[in-house]
């Protein structure tokens, strides 16, 4: 099997300091990636800064024979993102791959969870999500080539108690991600989701004492396949955890056609409009949207309408 490299690619990865995010970092500049280790150093809940985390990994690159520059410009706003990907096409005349890791925690259940900590985590999480994506997109379809990679969580495709903020940004990056991958299709960029499960700090207050391994190295492959130019999908997600990788997708049940609804018509017809048998998939690509709405059109000609 020839060894998938990435020489001559330059890589942004936010949040790659430490845990996920260094991984990442570690084995895309071992395959001969350049490489912005993006990276405040703050706390798990976002406070304070840090430049050691960050240079830590850059020394650890360079130590291996690699290409690496520290920056720890923070994600959360629009001149910090600017800064991030400034520095790649500074310091390496380009960008080719941008994984965003960067994240924090401010647990509270959904009652008490105050709004200061709903816009911190919302703002490194999924603003800074768009701030970097926003600022590398345009310089990616100008070259005619791309990788974005976003990080959604399981919190953000099936909810969790106590992280309202987080699951919300988790699940605010299929939008993201998907526009990314629509609008860059004729451009040679593409973009797709990495949703993964793994111990780090992160996993701090949790039990993990029955958990099988689950290093942040598990993942990383997975990530360096989506940010690779072999990368054959875009607007989607891969899911990794603990020696697992698979497609997480939406779907839809085929659905059941009146012409005319009433209240009492759903109560009835309840339990065949939520059978996933035969489920539907539309894709962001070619036109995942208009795929939903010409099959919609199809059973209404179907029925008479």
């Amino acid at each position: 099997m020839t060894e998938m490299r990435f020489d001559g690619r330059v890589a942004v990865i936010t949040g790659g300091g430490r845990g996920l995010g260094r991984a990442y970092a570690l084995l895309l500049a071992a395959r001969g990636a350049r490489i912005v280790v993006n990276d405040i150093g703050a706390s798990m809940t976002g406070d304070g800064a840090d430049a050691s985390p960050a240079e830590a990994v850059v020394q650890e690159i360079r130590a291996a024979g690699g290409e690496a520059i520290a920056c720890t410009d923070s994600v959360a706003t629009v001149e910090g993102a600017q800064a991030i990907i400034r520095a790649a096409t500074d310091s390496f005349g380009r960008i080719d791959i941008l994984i965003h890791s960067a994240g924090n925690v401010r647990r509270a259940p959904l009652a008490e969870m105050s709004y200061a900590d709903f816009e911190l985590v919302l703002g490194v999480h999924l603003r800074g999500a768009f701030h970097v994506v926003r600022e590398a997109f345009p310089l990616m379809c100008a070259q005619g080539y791309g990788r974005i990679v976003l990080t959604s969580s399981i919190n953000g495709l099936y909810g969790k108690a106590n992280n309202v903020n987080y699951a919300i940004s988790k699940s605010g990056m299929l939008g993201l991600s998907q526009t990314a991958a629509i609008e860059g299709a004729a451009s040679g960029v593409k973009s797709n989701i990495i949703v993964p499960a793994a111990v780090t700090r992160m996993s701090e207050g949790v039990d993990t004492s029955a958990f099988p391994p689950m290093d942040p190295d598990m993942v990383a492959p997975a990530v360096a396949w989506l940010a690779h130019e072999d990368c054959s999908v875009s607007g989607e997600m891969l899911a990794a955890m603990g020696g697992r990788v698979a497609r997480a997708f939406l779907a839809e049940s085929k659905g059941v056609f009146h012409r005319d609804w009433t209240i009492e018509q759903v109560a009835a017809d309840i339990d065949a409009i939520r059978g996933t048998e035969d489920p539907l998939i539309f894709t962001p690509l070619p036109d995942g949207q208009l795929d939903h709405l010409l099959y919609g059109f199809a059973m209404a000609r179907e029925h008479g309408g």
